[in-house]
């Protein structure tokens, strides 16, 4: 019976573990959907605009007609003024649309007949407005009727109208493109909240079958009080069997966990091989037999591909990372604290002699005060919680502004405090706590890190019986300020 019981448990786990794993697919593909939805909607949004560039064109067009009608039929400088204001947007206003559609032949074909049509009326327009600035009306109107305004203009309305037409099924095409995309992400999104209120319920299912098993295990201990001493023994030898079984699980979940890591970074760099000789391939039908060659084909090989295999690579260096430093943090919290008489100026010199060459060449100037007061405490720890703070005061300094650092101790309510300021960029309010938070940053993420450090620095601080603050105003800088007690004593120390 125990064992159809363990059977059943494995085969739980396994089943959640599956969960995750299509979980962690499902994100990847909606990552994947999203980011290729936001090209779908830029696409959208650039066929709008070209629309509306043409619209506005075209009113110019009009505008500028009109007011050069008024003129000549009364010769009012308000119409005068009228035709020069909309006249001078007309280029603009086709270099704009040229720009636009520099992708499209077709209507860069258009754009070039009008831009002809447009030169011919301009060289009306100019005859017949001179006419009636030097009061020739009567010319001027005689022109008017004779001269070959209207086919031009007509000759443009109808091209800007294609021009209009073309937009207009363009935005069709696109927009049933990116519904059928949003589409399929609310569909993988669907996949992917099934997903999890499966995994939450075979968590509930596994959780409630161990709660019964500790509960059966305390039923036992009741049952067996007669004989404690047995019991003990026995209990005893079932703990060091499941803390042996727990390491042996902590090893093989770190394998499992980087062995398909590897396996990801081992095919995206025969993927990233394998798409040299596509591109190869694309290169020599473009360039020998370019009507075998389709757009999407040529994006898939020089540019999906190639983005998709970066993207790969780069979450998966980020997962690789995240890994070594949980089982760092992990090894530190495995460590035993050995308490020892330490002077912390000069524990403070030592860290910035072994990183002066970084300090150099970020352009900061670290000064100590001196005297520190003495405490006793475990030298590795406050070591490496000092050195974090002072690196990353000389990372994140403010541009424009010489960096300086102020490392500095004093004794506060019986208790010692180590401060690092410095006069750097600053956090904003929000992220003063936030910050101490596992894979958490604040700011412009310009510098190097995972957002490891200051959870490290709070778990250290934890661990020595003290605790770890900021004060910080944005743009100024920020003071860390770690709150140890003077004697760490058995009772201090956190496991």
């Amino acid at each position: 019976m125990r064992v159809r019981e363990d059977k059943i448990g494995r085969v739980l786990v396994g089943f959640m573990a599956l969960g995750f794993v299509a979980l962690l697919a499902a994100a990847l593909a909606i990552g994947g959907i999203t980011v290729r939805n936001q090209g779908y909607t830029a696409a959208v949004i650039h066929t709008l605009d070209v629309r509306q560039a043409i619209a506005d064109t075209q009113i110019k067009f009009e505008q500028s007609e009109t007011a050069r009608r008024g003129y000549v039929l009364n010769g009012k400088p308000l119409f005068r003024e009228a035709y020069d204001r909309s006249a001078r947007a007309i280029e603009p206003g086709l270099a704009r649309l040229r720009r636009m559609t520099r992708d499209n032949a077709t209507q860069t074909a258009r754009l070039d007949t009008i831009e002809t049509r447009f030169a011919q009326l301009r060289a009306l327009r100019t005859i017949s407005m001179a006419l009636v600035d030097t009061g020739r009306i009567a010319e001027a109107q005689q022109r008017f009727r004779d001269d070959a305004s209207v086919p031009l203009m007509r000759a443009i309305r109808y091209r800007m109208q294609a021009m209009t037409d073309q937009e207009s099924a363009l935005l069709a095409v696109r927009t049933d493109v990116q519904s059928r995309a949003t589409g399929l992400f609310v569909a993988v999104a669907g996949v992917a909240a099934t997903l999890l209120v499966l995994v939450a319920l075979l968590s509930l299912v596994v959780v409630r079958r161990y709660t019964g098993d500790l509960s059966r295990s305390r039923d036992d201990l009741r049952a067996f009080n007669d004989h404690l001493e047995e019991q003990v023994v026995i209990r005893t030898a079932d703990l060091s069997r499941a803390n042996e079984e727990i390491q042996r699980f902590a090893y093989i979940v770190s394998h499992d966990l980087r062995s398909p890591l590897v396996n990801v970074m081992g095919f995206t760099a025969e993927l990233a091989a394998a798409a040299v000789p596509l591109a190869e391939l694309i290169d020599r039908v473009e360039a020998d037999a370019p009507h075998l060659l389709t757009e999407d084909a040529r994006l898939a090989a020089r540019e999906d591909l190639p983005e998709a295999i970066g993207f790969i690579r780069t979450s998966t260096q980020k997962m690789d990372r995240l890994i070594n430093a949980i089982l760092k943090l992990s090894r530190e919290g495995r460590r035993t604290i050995a308490p020892e008489h330490i002077d912390p100026a000069q524990l403070v010199d030592t860290i910035i002699g072994s990183i002066q060459h970084v300090i150099d060449d970020r352009g900061a100037l670290i000064r100590v005060v001196r005297p520190m007061p003495a405490i006793v405490t475990d030298r590795l720890a406050l070591e490496q919680i000092l050195s974090n703070l002072i690196e990353n005061a000389t990372k994140y300094l403010q541009s424009g502004r010489p960096g300086e650092i102020t490392v500095s101790g004093e004794i506060a309510r019986g208790r010692v405090v180590l401060s690092v300021a410095d006069n750097g960029r600053g956090i904003e309010p929000r992220d003063h706590q936030r910050i101490f938070d596992l894979f958490r940053r604040s700011g412009p993420q310009d510098q190097p890190g995972e957002g490891i450090g200051l959870a490290h620095v709070r778990a250290l601080a934890y661990r020595l019986g003290g605790t770890i603050d900021v004060q910080s105003t944005l743009g100024e800088g920020a003071t860390f300020s770690l709150n140890l007690p003077t004697e760490l004593t058995t009772q201090d120390i956190k496991a």
